[in-house]
């Protein structure tokens, strides 16, 4: 079957760091867009970075850049994000998706993703 499975969360003091961790399964990973979203209680799923299937071209939100960076490992079939100087505001549920390109391409509309992972927690102290 089809499944990303997230790993990497967990509790970190404001200024510290966490690289996060997708692996896919039943999918090859090299012909896969991904992303990584994020939702947070009481808040709607937001975008926080993409990247093509290739891992060569990358878009991350304006409130991330500089800080967060989103790469790929195609013959581990993994999706990373490592995450530097983390704010409070970064506190959520972070998810991965995937979705298959026919190209170099990358989204940041969720409802261009099909396949989901089921989250892992991010939790920044103040």
């Amino acid at each position: 079957q089809v499944q990303l499975v997230e790993s990497g969360g967990g509790l970190v003091q404001t200024g510290g760091s966490l690289k996060l961790s997708c692996t896919a399964s039943g999918l090859i990973v090299s012909m896969y867009r991904m992303a990584w979203f994020r939702q947070a209680p009481g808040k709607e799923r937001e975008f926080v970075a993409a990247i093509s299937r290739s891992g060569s071209r990358t878009s991350l939100i304006d409130s991330v850049k500089g800080r967060f960076s989103i790469s790929k490992d195609n013959a581990k079939r993994t999706l990373f994000l490592q995450m530097g100087n983390l704010k409070p505001e970064d506190s959520a549920a972070y998810i991965c998706a995937a979705a298959h390109s026919f190209s170099d391409d990358w989204s940041e509309n969720d409802n261009t993703y099909n396949v989901w992972g089921q989250g892992t927690q991010v939790t920044v102290s103040s």
